[in-house]
């Protein structure tokens, strides 16, 4: 796969963080296979988790293909650049396209980055798991990776203002591989969320004291932080969906009108 937008894209990325006096840390970067597919499970909590989740498979020399979804390929300026670097248009009212997708490109040796909560998590807990990963990655005969990433929602999440000061620490803690067969989605589904909910806890507790104080709002609530617990984050995520909604009735409305 030809790439002539992303090496240019990595350096400018890094040389923004380097900018913005961030602390990288990583942890398991050897659980990134050098060649061959591969799918990443990301936990997601910051709109910024696709521009630092790469980093987990940069010291293996891998360029991570992201899926996402499909408003971003439809935006006038981004949909471009997610083109150019070959990530993987998500429809999530029909997946059947970008399952296939996935597929072929860990069959061809590629490394697939998939978020198996689909939308970022307002409670900074893992919600619950869809079961696309593990299918994905056992039709392709590939491991998956579990990812974990800390700190990324200090800068722009839902809820809260942006804050990209000097000196935030963002760390990365890549697990151990799991082979999934396939045989039981939702057996294996449950095994990456337990395997990821625990390297969750360890990222939180080894993260710097000093950055992250008790009651820290981008910490979960169940380890110390006043983050919404997942119940009400649930409310939050259902409220919100009704606002757009209302929205796009709104605007099917005003068109009609014309």
């Amino acid at each position: 796969m030809r790439d002539i937008t992303y090496p240019p894209i990595i350096v400018t990325a890094k040389v923004a963080f380097k900018a913005l006096g961030q602390n990288i840390r990583m942890t398991g970067a050897d659980n990134v296979p050098r060649e061959g597919g591969v799918l990443l499970a990301y936990n997601h909590v910051g709109y910024v988790d696709f521009i630092y989740g790469g980093l987990a498979a940069n010291p293996s020399g891998r360029l991570v293909r992201f899926m996402a979804k499909r408003e971003l390929f439809d935006h006038t300026y981004v949909g471009p650049l997610m083109r150019s670097l070959h990530h993987i248009e998500v429809d999530r009212g029909d997946g059947v396209a970008s399952f296939h997708t996935a597929v072929d490109y860990l069959r061809n040796g590629e490394a697939v980055g998939i978020f198996p909560e689909a939308t970022i998590s307002r409670s900074m807990e893992l919600k619950e798991f869809k079961n696309g990963a593990v299918r994905i990655a056992a039709a392709a005969g590939v491991p998956v990776v579990p990812v974990i990433m800390w700190g990324t929602q200090r800068m722009m999440t839902k809820g809260h203002p942006r804050d990209f000061s000097r000196g935030k620490t963002i760390s990365l803690t890549i697990g151990e591989p799991l082979h999934p067969t396939g045989d039981d989605p939702a057996a294996e589904t449950g095994e990456l969320q337990d395997r990821m909910s625990q390297m969750l806890v360890e990222a939180v507790r080894d993260y710097p004291a000093d950055e992250q104080p008790p009651g820290s709002w981008w910490v979960p609530a169940s380890l110390g932080g006043s983050a919404p617990t997942p119940e009400e984050a649930e409310r939050l995520d259902a409220e919100e969906k009704r606002e757009r909604a209302r929205k796009r009735a709104e605007k099917r409305a005003a068109k009609r009108k014309k």
